[in-house]
């Protein structure tokens, strides 16, 4: 059980700090990145949902 618990112990903060990279790539890539990317997908979203609905156009 002792030598169990510190391997355990680091294991669990190797995956866990690992998403800091993910957060720094995010904010790397710059806000208005992901605005843009925002924008795509709802208008996406909102297109096909009018066409499975009947939207009339």
């Amino acid at each position: 059980m002792k030598k169990a618990f510190p391997l355990a112990l680091i294991a669990f903060l190797c995956t866990t700090l690992s998403s800091c990279e993910l957060v720094e790539g995010i904010f790397k890539a710059g806000v208005w990145v992901g605005v843009i990317v925002v924008v795509v997908v709802v208008t996406l979203l909102i297109w096909i949902l009018s066409k499975i609905f009947g939207g009339r156009g």
